[in-house]
């Protein structure tokens, strides 16, 4: 994108950015919460930080290069729609492990501020389906 289209961008404004960074986050706390209730006895403890940790390299790593809603880095450079898919995994599988954890509540939630931020974020989902 040059400049003038990301001035112009929802999804490339810092406040936006901000957000999805928060969701991120939010994300990784939900498989953290999902293996911490769900793996048995001590193996608890490796589950809450391995799957968070194994989550966030693979979405670290296989990302869109060029995409200015991150560094516009990338370790494997993942077609845009790819990337995509990738990201509705992350989210959808952080709310599937909240309600599989009992937060059902949470989940619901999390999804709602999720699809209100993609529709407004449609910029960068477009983006992302052209490259």
């Amino acid at each position: 994108m040059n400049t003038t289209t990301t001035e112009l961008a929802l999804a490339y404004n810092p406040v936006f950015l901000g957000l999805r960074f928060l969701l991120e986050l939010f994300a990784l706390y939900g498989f953290g919460v999902w293996g911490w209730r769900k793996a048995p006895g001590a193996l608890k403890y490796l589950a809450v930080v391995a799957i968070p940790v194994v989550v966030a390299v693979v979405w670290g790593d296989f990302a869109t290069a060029g995409d200015e809603a991150r560094s516009g880095e990338t370790t494997f450079d993942t077609p845009g729609p790819i990337r995509l898919l990738l990201e509705f995994a992350v989210f959808g599988g952080a709310a599937a492990g909240l309600w599989h954890a009992g937060m059902r509540k949470v989940a619901q939630w999390f999804l709602i501020v999720l699809v209100v931020y993609h529709v407004a974020a449609y910029d960068r989902i477009w983006w992302l389906l052209q490259h």
